[in-house]
């Protein structure tokens, strides 16, 4: 199997650590403002096989990122609903690059070339699902940030929005050149450095 080959499947297990914390730590979150929402439906759980989307999936492998199913939350059982949705809306991303940042440091210790491989590419993909979950296009998790800061006559306009979030998205993804080059390409790299601060990677 040749190199590209050996990532590819890397990708695969990096995906799995990545939405697994990516998507408990919103359940999580939302659960702590009163949301039983995530753990009535199975989804406040370590179990990646729960938070993969075949979509997001089959996309991290064939061009190079992804996305997990969202985590079911109920914000009428916050007392705060715009306030408390942006915290759990952040809590996914600040977790990837929180995971980055933690798994970067592993890099410390002496190990196979292959486990190496396997751990740069997962600090990588953890990164890039943070980064990507914060543009503000529904579903993904900036969208959920928005209404708290617009003005409310405007805030109904945006959910009427998000129901055609998917679409555009996909509409950006697959058929916009360059987009995920431009959206991902400088915060990417911007991050990444702060993640391997002081790492003495080969």
């Amino acid at each position: 199997m040749d190199f590209q080959g050996i990532i590819y499947l890397l990708r695969i297990p990096a995906l799995l650590i990545a939405v697994t914390v990516h998507e408990f730590m919103h359940g999580q979150v939302a659960y702590m403002f009163g949301d039983t929402t995530a753990k009535e439906k199975g989804r406040l759980s370590l179990n990646p096989i729960k938070h993969l989307d075949p979509l997001g999936t089959i996309s991290l492998i064939v061009i190079g990122f992804g996305w997990a199913k969202p985590v079911p939350v109920n914000p009428y059982r916050f007392k705060n609903p715009a306030r408390d949705m942006v915290f759990v809306g952040i809590a996914g991303p600040a977790a990837n690059f929180i995971a980055a940042f933690l798994l970067a440091r592993l890099f410390y210790f002496p190990m196979p070339d292959v486990l190496k491989l396997l751990l740069e590419v997962t600090v990588q993909i953890n990164v890039m699902l943070g980064i990507f979950n914060l543009l503000p296009i529904p579903p993904l998790d900036g969208s959920k940030i928005i209404p708290y800061f617009l003005p409310r006559q405007w805030q109904q306009s945006w959910y009427h929005f998000e129901q055609y979030g998917m679409l555009v998205l996909i509409l950006l993804l697959f058929i916009v050149p360059g987009f995920t080059g431009v959206v991902l390409g400088v915060p990417l790299q911007f991050m990444l450095k702060l993640v391997m601060f002081g790492i003495p990677v080969s």
